[in-house]
Formats: C-alpha cells, sequence, structure tokens
C-alpha cells in the first residue's frame, strides 16, 4: 500500500506539473506601434507588413510613424483584378495576399501615413470590406464571363471607380508636420528600401538556397522566396531578433492550438491536450523538416494568417516563444496580451510558412550561401 500511495503521489505531482500555468519572462522585446484591428476585412497581409514596417522605421530613424495600411490595399486591388481577367478568371482573387505585395507596392507607389489616406469613408470608424469585395468579385466575373463579347475598355475605370467610393481616391501629396511630401519623398524619408528586404521559407519540394515560386493561393502575384532548411530559417529568426530586426511572418492559425483569448499558439505531444495546453504547460511534439513538409503537402498548414514577430519570451520551464503582433484588436474579452500571442517554438517551426527580414537580419552563414 505504502509503495502504491508513494506511486501515485508522484504521479500526481506529474499532472500538477503538466498543468501548470504558464508564466513568461522576456528575453527580447523590440519597440512596435500599437495593435490596431484590421476590422472586417482580409487585409491582414496589409496590416501586418505595415506593422513591421513602422518598427523598421523607428529602427532606421527613430520615428515613430503610423503608416496607411488602405493606402497599400487601395493601390494592389487593381493588380489582382488584371490578373484575374487577363487570365481570363482562371486565377486567385481574393482579399488575400502576402508581405512582398507590400513590398511591390511601396517600391512602386511609396508610403502615406494614416492622416493621410485611412481608407475611411463618410465617418466610418472600422474597416468592414465585406460589400466592397461582393462588388468587385461580381464585376470581374461580368467580365470574364461574357460569351461572344470584348472585353470592354472601361473596366479599369470601373474598377477604380468602386475603389474610390470604398477606400478613397489615392493621394498625391500632403502634409505631415508642417513639410509638404508625395507618396516618393515620404518614402526616402523613412529611411526604407524594399528592396533590402528578403521572403525566406523552408520545403523540400525546391532545392535549398535557391529561390522558388512558392504555390500557396495568396501567392497571386507568384513571389519568389529564398528556401532554407527548417533550422536555418529559425536561426533566421533568433538572429534578427537578436540583432534589433523585426520579423514579419506568414503562418497557420486555423489550428485548435492557436487561440488569440487565450494568447497562446502550441503543438502539444498528445492531441488530447489540444485545449487544455492553451492555459497551461504540456509536453510538445518535436518538428522535423519531414513531418513539417507533411503537414504542408497534405493541407493541414496553410497560409492563413499574416503577423508581425516583435520578441522572444521564455516559459517557466525554459521553453522558447514568440511575441507575435496580432491584427484583431485589443479588446481583453477577444485577445489576451494586448493583442499579442505567444508562439511556441514547435508552433512555430511547423506553421510559419515564411518571414520577410531585411537582409541585414540574416545570420552570416545563410546570406552566404543565398548570395546576399
Amino acid at each position: 500500500m505504502r509503495s502504491f500511495l508513494l506511486f501515485f503521489g508522484f504521479l500526481f505531482t506529474i499532472t500538477l506539473t503538466a498543468q501548470e500555468a504558464y508564466k513568461f519572462t522576456t528575453v527580447t522585446d523590440l519597440e512596435a506601434t500599437p495593435v490596431i484591428s484590421q476590422g472586417i476585412t482580409g487585409t491582414c497581409w496589409s496590416f501586418s507588413s505595415t506593422s513591421f514596417l513602422e518598427s523598421e522605421i523607428i529602427r532606421l530613424t527613430g520615428k515613430k510613424i503610423d503608416l496607411s495600411e488602405m493606402y497599400q490595399v487601395r493601390n494592389t486591388y487593381p493588380l489582382k483584378a488584371e490578373n484575374f481577367i487577363m487570365r481570363q478568371g482562371k486565377a486567385q482573387f481574393s482579399e488575400g495576399g502576402l508581405a512582398h505585395d507590400v513590398m511591390n507596392s511601396v517600391e512602386k507607389n511609396g508610403l502615406v501615413p494614416e492622416e493621410a489616406f485611412s481608407g475611411l469613408i463618410a465617418g466610418e470608424t472600422s474597416f468592414n470590406h465585406a460589400e466592397l469585395v461582393a462588388v468587385l468579385e461580381a464585376m470581374l466575373k461580368t467580365y470574364v464571363d461574357n460569351p461572344g463579347r470584348k472585353l470592354s475598355k472601361k473596366w479599369r475605370n470601373a474598377i477604380d471607380g468602386v475603389l474610390d467610393a470604398y477606400i478613397g481616391k489615392n493621394v498625391q501629396n500632403f502634409t505631415f508636420e508642417g513639410k509638404q511630401y508625395t507618396p516618393q519623398t515620404f518614402l526616402a524619408m523613412t529611411k526604407i528600401q524594399p528592396a533590402d528586404y528578403v521572403n525566406i521559407t523552408s520545403f523540400t519540394q525546391a532545392p535549398f538556397y535557391l529561390k522558388f515560386i512558392l504555390n500557396i493561393p495568396d501567392n497571386w502575384s507568384n513571389g519568389s522566396f529564398y528556401n532554407v532548411p527548417l533550422d536555418e530559417m529559425m536561426a533566421t529568426i533568433d538572429n534578427a531578433l537578436e540583432k534589433g530586426f523585426t520579423i514579419e511572418l506568414d503562418c497557420d492559425v486555423s489550428e485548435r492550438t492557436f487561440s488569440s483569448k487565450d494568447g497562446v499558439a502550441v503543438i502539444p505531444e498528445n492531441i488530447e491536450n489540444n485545449i487544455k495546453a492553451l492555459q497551461g504547460i504540456y509536453p510538445e511534439k518535436k518538428i522535423t523538416q519531414e513531418y513539417r513538409q507533411d503537414e504542408f503537402e497534405n493541407y493541414e498548414t496553410t497560409d492563413d494568417h499574416l503577423m508581425h514577430i516583435t520578441g522572444m519570451l521564455r516559459d517557466q520551464n525554459g521553453t522558447k516563444y514568440y511575441k507575435v503582433k496580432n491584427s484583431w484588436g485589443t479588446d481583453e474579452t477577444k485577445v489576451a496580451n494586448g493583442g499579442y500571442v505567444y508562439f511556441s517554438e514547435a508552433y512555430m517551426r511547423l506553421k510559419a510558412v515564411s518571414v520577410t527580414v531585411h537582409k541585414g537580419a540574416l545570420p552570416k552563414s545563410t546570406a552566404n550561401k543565398l548570395h546576399l
């Protein structure tokens, strides 16, 4: 009996330890602008990439500037529409996009502050693109589904007219802090150089250390990514944070083990702990390159959401987590950690589809292999 009681007590101690609530200690916490909400839109790609650029401006100039997310959305929709129409409807048209879509737009169209282009019309206080997207989709379908008729030359003006009505007319010049700017001169002031940023991913369907087009639904613009082994992608994230660079993240948040309300994202070793692991520590699965690839190819890992990595933490067991800024607002009834989600290392290894970083954030060995 005594041996049984001792054994039972041992098991009870293990159970208590496994269910211990999270206690986080900050390792790195880089400066970022306040968390805001993307509202009822699918434009996380612009909100997260804009947040990333805001942190880059802080790093480069020390200035804290609230950039316009909707300026890049406004200038990207016509390109999405053209891609859809020129491919006769055999292409992706949705609200989604990736970080390079913002970088491409910045290079072509510059940057503007939020105060110069909010994307809110006639007293609106929050974003809702449900009607806009429905109208655009109906228009595009009409243009491509007209048998026996030539494509109207009016379609570009028509698309622009809708975007003007729902998001606003493009801004050509504006005043910021008492100075006159165009979007391009404002970009120059921020010191952002779009060519300095690289996209990194890790999948085995393409050779390592070369660029390839990652075939995921939101890569409508056929952007290319440098492919590196998983350990090197993770080392890039860690090296960036250590050197003072934040990171743009494309990831999968469809898992039950991702919770903005609990503020954590984990990959428990045993699936029966999936929900319990949102409140307490449980052992996590070891994520290998092979397992990551399998989960990607069987559609368990998809590119659902883009976010912004701004720091690193450790729990009381020493497990590494990443501080990831979301764009779902700060309502405490819906989100924890002031709108941030803490990704465990296992979750990041499995669910980070790609990252975008300044090339100066790459470890030297990786940069050399990529000839950067």
